[in-house]
């Protein structure tokens, strides 16, 4: 029978914020026994989300949480991650239309976003109860 980890922690949107996030995806690896690069790509996808949060969702950071969630079960890691920002669906077609064009004409942002996708193996996004959340299983 296979164990099954999971962990929830909140955080400010500020980014002071993302060391203490990153602590906590380092020691739910540790504590799961998550693969080091299983681990790596966890921690690149949620800074992601994160740092997309603070700069973009609430305009360079706020006191208004940001919940991750970690699952760990036969050395894959699902997450949630969820904020209160404006809704924004990060893996709709006409999002990832633009975000590549965007790329195409180095402009900055939306590689993080396309990268994170990259790094999973299906990705799920609903707007509930006055909050993004996403879903994603880490590759």
């Amino acid at each position: 029978m296979n164990a099954v980890t999971n962990r929830m922690a909140m955080f400010p949107s500020r980014l002071e914020a993302w060391k203490s996030a990153r602590a906590f995806i380092e020691d739910f690896c540790r504590g799961a026994q998550v693969r080091r690069e299983t681990c790596l790509k966890t921690n690149l996808v949620i800074e992601e989300l994160f740092l997309n949060t603070v700069k973009h969702g609430h305009r360079g950071g706020s006191d208004a949480p940001v919940w991750i969630t970690l699952t760990a079960e036969e050395g894959d890691v699902s997450l949630a991650f969820e904020d209160n920002a404006p809704p924004f669906n990060p893996f709709n077609r006409a999002t990832r239309d633009m975000l590549e064009a965007l790329a195409e004409t180095r402009r900055e942002g939306g590689l993080g976003v396309i990268l994170a996708h990259g790094l999973t193996s299906s990705a799920d996004y609903a707007y509930v109860f006055g909050r993004n959340r996403i879903r994603l299983k880490v590759a």
